[in-house]
């Protein structure tokens, strides 16, 4: 749904589009994307417009909105274990969190997959060709944070 509001970002401002249209164009359903309309609306991350030509628009420049922030207002803080959350209070539920062997490691994913989401925009995933022909400037490509770590750290054995 994002990424459909990117992709009528002209420069200025979004053309507003109703959830309808964007569930017909996904092949979603609507329901579900009203549901996924209210925490983004809440974060500031889309604006709603009332009336018949009204719907709903990106509230910043796609270069502005990061993945990793259009998912922790869907999904709150990001966590592939609760030992690795970003929120300290859910980190700390788990009681085998200082005797635990792996808990770096999913520090580490954690970290990795949030250094990816927060370097890539919605500006990143519209197609090349439209941004160019709406004038807008895509953000720096993420591809270097896909890479490899050429000096990883041990992790605790």
């Amino acid at each position: 749904m994002l990424v459909q509001l990117a992709r009528r970002w002209d420069g200025d401002a979004t053309v507003p589009i109703s959830l309808a249209e964007v569930a017909s164009d996904e092949d979603l359903p609507r329901a579900y994307l009203e549901q996924l309309i209210i925490p983004l609306r809440d974060a500031g991350i889309v604006l709603s417009t009332r009336g018949a030509r009204g719907g709903y628009a990106l509230a910043r420049p796609p270069a502005e909105v990061t993945l990793a922030e259009a998912l922790r207002a869907l999904e709150g803080p990001l966590a592939p274990m609760i030992c690795a959350s970003e929120d300290p209070l859910e980190a700390h539920a788990c009681l085998r969190l200082g005797a635990c062997s792996v808990n770096s490691l999913w520090v580490r994913v954690r970290d990795a997959i949030g250094g990816v989401l927060d370097g890539t925009t919605l500006a990143d995933l519209v197609p090349r060709p439209l941004l160019i022909e709406l004038g807008a400037k895509p953000a720096a490509p993420v591809l270097a944070a896909l890479q490899p770590d050429p000096d990883p750290e041990p992790l605790p054995v």
